[in-house]
This record gives structure tokens, C-alpha cells and sequence, in this order.
């Protein structure tokens, strides 16, 4: 056990128990204990990377036989040399203890002594209603509907290339978001606007749903074993993604063949040529997208709790870095220079 002592107030905590580990090699281990604890395939991936580079940083030595020098000098490694961000730096911490608690079980003092960089608070890029509009118009296409799709819904991009058929609902005019970030459901709007680029989208993931079973292959990945529960699910329509990918691809960790969604690259790139091409001079990324759809509802009355449903947030803290760059700020507020005027 390990404790974390403040002021007036001590926490104890143990590693949660979890079964023997069938595997010897020391990456499939941590595979095998975030996969216990149903952890997402990017956490995964994250986990994986840092603990390996953790490794090849100190001569590929075990981290059984290292401590917290070993781990303090990867750490500032990363912050002097690499000059990484606060949030990659905490990224790689978590990794690296996580593979000490939860997979060798080791349970020093010196975990709890580490400290984790303060991440800086910075207001998020916000487009204008007329930059959203000049920018959807160098979009076209499936890039453009799901461009349309993160603005109208304030939905994060995996979210929207994880639909499913079964979670667009046409008749209430409502999305179901399923397992969106901490593995919470949410609805958001349906836009009206967007009804038809949808139907369209449907027809043509049929056409290849229907190409995929008339060649045989390999149904959907679905969810927490749903496979097992509902054999031929994994297979219908219900199930299929709303945004395909054209080509098959292998499943990271089963290695089945079968169609996955989208990728998110697509996106970005389309949306970095989209950002040149309408002259917009903000770092935008597909985020920017959300964000804007917040300020943009709040700018025009709505509740910051609606807001902070639609959103998906569980503390409505998070929502309120947006009441920061509406027209309630510095934005709204008459400079005394031009009162001289």
C-alpha cells in the first residue's frame, strides 16, 4: 500500500487485484492488464510506447531492477531535452507507473513522491460563424458531412467515426453517442441541415455492408464480448459503421481481417487543406470544431449545464473555459481608448 500524505489528511490506496498474468513477455503483460480493466486501444497504444521507450532510454534493462532515479531521469530527459508538453510528460508518467503498480506490483514510497507538471490553462481556438461557414465551404464530400457533423453535434472525432446505424435516430431527430470519452453515453441534436447528407451516407455504407456479406467477411468489431452474446450481430446492418472505411484492414488485437470506420487522419489532412485554402490564420484542428460549437451555444443564450450535456463533461468546470472567450469577456467589453473617441 502507499499513501499520499497532505495536509490533515492521509490516503491509502493498494493496486486492484487482478488475475495471474498468462504472458511472459514484459509489453504483453501490460497489454494484458490494461485489456483486464477495459482500458480503449489508444490508451493501449499510449501505455505501450512510453514503457518501451522507458526501456530503450535506460540500455533495455527491466524496470524490476530500476527505481525512481531511473524513472526521474527518463522524465527530465523528456522536459530538458525533448521539450515536451506538460500533458505528454504526465502521459508518460502515468504509463510508467501504471506498469509499476498494476503489473509488477510494486508498491514503494517513491511512487507517490513523483511529481506530476502543473498543465497550463489555455483558452481554446474558437472560430468565428463566418470562418466556420468560409471554411465547410472548402469541404465537400464525406470529409465535408463529417466536418458539418462535429460542428453541428459538438461530438469529438472518434465519437463521430465510431457511429453505428442503430444510434442515428431520423424520427427524433437525435445522434446516440455511445461510449464517448469515460465510457459515457450521451444524445446530441440531429441538425436538420444534415438529414439528407446522412440518408446518402447510409446508402453508400450499405452498398458495401452489403458487399461485405455477400463476400463472406468478417463482421464489425464490437464491444465487451458482444460477439459472444450475439453471434450474428457483428454482422447486421444495425451494427455497421455509418462511416466505413473503403478498404479492409486487421484488427490490432484479435489480427481478424474486416472493415473498420474511417480513418481520423482523413480528416485532419482534408481539414488542413480546407484551413489553407479559406485564408483562415488560426491553429485549427478537427477539435477546433467543438470548441467552436460550444462558444457559438453559448454566445447565443443556452444554458452552460445543456452545454455541458451535450458535450459530454462530467464537471461542468471544464465547460466553463468557454464562458472565457465569448462576447460576455474582453470581447464585450468598450475599451477606454475608444470611449476617448
Amino acid at each position: 500500500m502507499y499513501s499520499t500524505n497532505k495536509p490533515g489528511k492521509t490516503r491509502t490506496r493498494s493496486p486492484e487485484p487482478r488475475p495471474p498474468l498468462k504472458s511472459t513477455r514484459l509489453l504483453d503483460q501490460l497489454r494484458e492488464c490494461i485489456r483486464y480493466r477495459h482500458y480503449s486501444i489508444r490508451t493501449e497504444q499510449v501505455y505501450v510506447h512510453w514503457v518501451r521507450r522507458f526501456i530503450h532510454f535506460h540500455g533495455r534493462r527491466h524496470p524490476s531492477s530500476m527505481g525512481a532515479p531511473e524513472v526521474e531521469r527518463f522524465l527530465a530527459w523528456l522536459a530538458a531535452e525533448r521539450g515536451v508538453a506538460a500533458s505528454t510528460h504526465r502521459q508518460a508518467l502515468s504509463a510508467l507507473l501504471f506498469r509499476y503498480r498494476e503489473v509488477l506490483s510494486v508498491d514503494l514510497p517513491w511512487l507517490s513522491e513523483i511529481g506530476r507538471p502543473k498543465v497550463p490553462q489555455r483558452l481554446p481556438c474558437v472560430l468565428s460563424r463566418d470562418e466556420v461557414q468560409h471554411l465547410l465551404r472548402h469541404l465537400d464530400g464525406q470529409m465535408g458531412d463529417l466536418a458539418r457533423l462535429l460542428y453541428g453535434t459538438g461530438m469529438r472525432r472518434m465519437e463521430a467515426l465510431r457511429l453505428r446505424v442503430k444510434d442515428v435516430d431520423f424520427d427524433r431527430h437525435l445522434i446516440v453517442v455511445r461510449e464517448g470519452k469515460g465510457g459515457k453515453d450521451r444524445v446530441v441534436m440531429l441538425p436538420d441541415t444534415l438529414q439528407d447528407a446522412l440518408r446518402r451516407q447510409l446508402a453508400r455504407s450499405h452498398d458495401l455492408w452489403t458487399e461485405d456479406r455477400a463476400a463472406g467477411r468478417s463482421g464489425v468489431w464490437l464491444p465487451h464480448a458482444l460477439a459472444r452474446k450475439y453471434p450474428r450481430a457483428d454482422q447486421s446492418w444495425a451494427w455497421y459503421w455509418v462511416w466505413p472505411a473503403p478498404t479492409l484492414s486487421r484488427d490490432p488485437r484479435t489480427g481478424i481481417e474486416r472493415r473498420h470506420h474511417l480513418h481520423e487522419d482523413r480528416l485532419a489532412r482534408a481539414l488542413a487543406k480546407a484551413v489553407s485554402a479559406a485564408g483562415i490564420h488560426k491553429p485549427v484542428r478537427v477539435h477546433t470544431l467543438r470548441h467552436s460549437f460550444a462558444t457559438h451555444l453559448l454566445e447565443s443564450g443556452s444554458d452552460i449545464r445543456t452545454v455541458q450535456e451535450l458535450l459530454g463533461h462530467s464537471d461542468v468546470s471544464t465547460t466553463m473555459i468557454y464562458t472565457h472567450v465569448v462576447n460576455r469577456g474582453a470581447a464585450g467589453v468598450v475599451s477606454p481608448l475608444d470611449r476617448l473617441a
